[in-house]
């Protein structure tokens, strides 16, 4: 039961921190509160990518596989309105560069990888909402979801250590590094590359 609640208490920092240290930036001060928004939603959907791997691989101790599974959609799904509030909130207050990033057209390298992350993270959730609609064997649509969902954690990772802004660097970084951790781990975790039956 201790063991329990202390990895629920590290989790709940690991997630915190970096939101916090945000709302510190010094970056904030000339930001308009449309823009601080869309860059939160950013972080949110950061936190939510580490979330994920622990949900899918079920890391986290009191949790049933059926309840590891239906909070995995979730925030999969809030990972979806996080995307969107983020780059909505930045068309709002720059349209220009938000269309050259959606057309990969872009002068600055993170929105490309962004962008990439983004319809990946769509096409993910996708195939989740639709799984029995594909008619895919299970181990083939794991396959395809978890490729998806790696490209997503890939884009999303390469995307926020480019950018030098709201979020600190350290906590960022350390994010950053638990996520792709996490990542590494459930897709050694579930095999998910056995499509076959042994």
């Amino acid at each position: 039961m201790l063991r329990q609640a202390a990895v629920w208490a590290a989790l709940v920092a690991t997630l915190l921190i970096p939101v916090i240290a945000a709302a510190f930036s010094p970056y904030l001060a000339w930001r308009e509160p449309i823009y601080i928004l869309a860059g939160f939603a950013g972080i949110i959907g950061m936190c939510l990518l580490l979330l994920q791997p622990l949900l899918a691989g079920r890391w986290l101790p009191g949790l049933s596989p059926v309840n590891s599974r239906h909070w995995h959609r979730r925030c999969g799904l809030a990972l979806v309105v996080s995307i969107v509030i983020h780059v909505i909130g930045l068309w709002i207050t720059s349209p220009p560069d938000v269309v050259d990033a959606l057309l990969f057209v872009s002068a600055t390298p993170f929105s490309t990888w962004g962008v990439t992350a983004m319809w990946a993270g769509f096409a993910a959730a996708a195939m989740g909402v639709l799984r029995q609609r594909l008619s895919l064997r299970f181990r083939v649509w794991r396959l395809g979801h978890a490729g998806l969902a790696s490209a997503t954690m890939l884009g999303s990772l390469v995307h926020a250590m480019l950018i030098e802004g709201t979020m600190e660097v350290m906590t960022k970084t350390a994010l950053c590094g638990l996520v792709l951790l996490a990542s590494v781990r459930t897709l050694a975790r579930l095999r998910v590359w056995e499509v076959h039956r042994r």
